[in-house]
């Protein structure tokens, strides 16, 4: 598989030297800051209550103080089993089991900081990582031959600017440079039950994304922001049996989807405010992927991943309960972009998914804050059927069971 395609399909996201793992849809990662993991996220174009407004809409800056800086870290524990019902091996003999459980604990972190270098004029800069997940399988387990372990990283760094237009409008645009790393791993039906094969990929890219903000009255926000797509062209080394003589070097391209965000921040009264969210991510983007021997031009392996765009619903509220605390709630529904049990992937074993999160912001002066959330993401029990026969990758038919806990703090300060 192609560098990109692991990262497309199912990425994991490290930061810095930090690795992590967890994932909205498919396998976008939500958590670029986590102060808002209490809320579920909901709002999250239109809060602008710190910092990492930058990378949810980042004329979100002019609501900030002068100088701004946040920084968090969300722990991730994503839960993948698989009940196997009619699997086929193909050629790769030996290969039993299910697998065990394909998740693991990891975190991910990030980190912002905002300029007033006008009165309405704004600049600031975040690091994050928007894709990412990782799935690690028994090494013997039956869909061996379809993987055994598929990681991708993603490094984003998103310089931004914001303009106040008037009291009611501002704007924020920014450019985003983007550094994709993958690793797959799987058996060789074709050679030996025994011969591995391990494909890494990377890239760098660029990206942009713009947002406006409307203040309609003193107790209504409204945001809106769009993040484009990035193409990856990947280039990497598909090293089979350890280095063997079927080494080669790889090609891949995908291309991550772009995002749009409609957010709403309602202030009920001086305790409670609600927080609504609509997203669309384009993840029709990835209709398959091709992995391509780059020597000869020859094809070395298709991911038929077929993708739809998803759509994700969030509401939240946030109760001030003092002067220092507040307690935030929040639920979602989020769609998965795998269509069928055909098309879903051992590599990404997706399905539609409710989120469930509460939270706390304490705020011990007008200068410092420190958000706490706490989600549980429940994922539909997803049924797979892939069968790739055909290809000497055996077929994987059976049911996969998930879920997933996040844990988050974020610390903002403004000086």
């Amino acid at each position: 598989m192609a560098r990109v395609v692991p990262m497309r399909i199912l990425p994991t996201l490290t930061l810095a030297v930090f690795s992590c793992v967890t994932y909205a849809s498919g396998f976008q990662l939500l958590e670029q800051n986590a102060s808002g993991i209490g809320n579920a996220y909901a709002g999250s174009a239109a809060l602008a209550d710190n910092a990492s407004t930058i990378y949810f809409n980042p004329a979100g800056m002019t609501q900030l103080q002068a100088r701004e800086v946040s920084g968090g870290l969300a722990i991730v524990r994503p839960s993948f089993t698989f009940s196997n019902s009619g699997s086929s091996v193909g050629s790769v003999l030996g290969a039993t089991g299910n697998g065990g459980d394909a998740g693991g604990w990891a975190t991910i972190p990030n980190g912002y900081a905002s300029l007033a270098l006008t009165k309405d004029l704004y600049a600031g800069i975040g690091f994050g990582a928007p894709f990412g997940l990782k799935t690690d399988y028994d090494d013997q387990w039956i869909g061996a031959a379809q993987a055994t372990m598929f990681e991708v990283k993603t490094y984003n760094v998103n310089p931004s600017v914001a303009y106040r237009v008037n009291d009611k409008v501002s704007l924020g645009a920014g450019i985003n440079w983007q550094r994709l790393e993958a690793t797959y791993k799987r058996v060789a039906a074709t050679v030996a039950p025994t011969t591995p094969i391990k494909l890494t990929l990377d890239d760098d890219s660029w990206g942009w994304n713009i947002g406006a903000l409307f203040s309609v009255s003193p107790s209504t926000r409204l945001g809106i922001s769009y993040r484009s797509a990035i193409k990856h062209d990947t280039a990497g080394l598909l090293d089979v049996n350890n280095g063997g003589a079927g080494t080669v070097a790889a090609i891949a391209g995908i291309k991550l989807p772009g995002t749009a965000i409609f957010s709403v921040t309602q202030q009920l009264s001086d305790s409670w405010q609600m927080l609504g969210d609509v997203s669309w991510t384009g993840w029709s983007s990835i209709p398959k992927v091709d992995i391509i021997r780059a020597t000869n031009g020859s094809l070395a392996q298709v991911l038929d991943t077929n993708f739809r765009d998803t759509w994700r619903v969030a509401v939240g509220a946030t109760y001030k309960y003092s002067d220092t605390w507040k307690l935030k709630y929040g639920v979602a529904y989020d769609q998965t972009p795998v269509k069928t049990a055909a098309t879903r992937l051992v590599s990404m074993p997706d399905n539609d998914r409710i989120w469930l999160s509460l939270g706390a912001q304490w705020e011990p002066n007008k200068t410092s804050k420190l958000d706490l959330g706490v989600s549980y993401i429940y994922i539909r029990d997803s049924t797979v059927d892939n069968n790739q026969s055909a290809f000497l990758r055996g077929r994987v038919a059976g049911e996969y069971s998930g879920n997933i806990w996040i844990l988050g703090a974020q610390y903002s300060m403004s000086f």
